[in-house]
């Protein structure tokens, strides 16, 4: 699964934009937390059509590149949907650092802009869909499954950050 399938159109020069770093480093660190962004929204997928509706569902991501200035507390109730605390975003965004050398602090800064962009796209994907955003979700799941044999986003959720947020997520779902 490619990063441009999971983003829309100019979410990595955005999210660059916003934190004020080169597109190679949100792209960086958009790869280093997209694994536990979407596995936590595996975890999550029963709530999840909810959760993003309420929250703005498609206008998320364009909240993040569109003109006007990101609302960032939708990034952060969306968090608290997918991760359940802030402990929990703190480790994903630890774990990420180890295996991106960015700092910690600018991937905590990420991480609700990221899960903005990333919830938003694929709620404007799933569009009437059956299954709606869980459905597309699982399809975005099931590619990235696969992702350690066919170069994807780091070895998909068979390891790295997925199985760092399996270990802490236990078996919530």
């Amino acid at each position: 699964m490619d990063l441009n399938d999971l983003l829309p159109n100019g979410g990595i020069e955005a999210l660059a934009g916003q934190l004020g770093i080169p597109p190679e480093q949100a792209r960086r660190g958009a790869e280093a937390l997209l694994p536990s962004v979407l596995g936590g929204m595996g975890n999550n997928s029963a709530a999840l059509d909810t959760h993003v509706d309420a929250l703005g569902g498609a206008e998320l991501a364009h909240n993040v590149v569109g003109g006007e200035p990101t609302e960032i507390a939708r990034g952060n109730a969306l968090l608290g949907g997918i991760f359940g605390s802030k402990d929990v975003s703190r480790e994903v965004a630890g774990q990420a650092a180890e295996n991106s050398g960015l700092d910690p602090a600018l991937l905590k800064q990420m991480l609700p802009i990221l899960a903005m962009l990333v919830a938003g796209h694929l709620s404007s994907r799933s569009g009437g869909q059956q299954g709606g955003l869980g459905g597309i979700l699982s399809t975005v799941l099931g590619g990235l499954g696969g992702a350690g044999t066919n170069g994807g986003l780091n070895g998909g959720l068979n390891g790295g950050l997925g199985g760092m947020l399996g270990s802490i997520l236990g078996g919530r779902r």
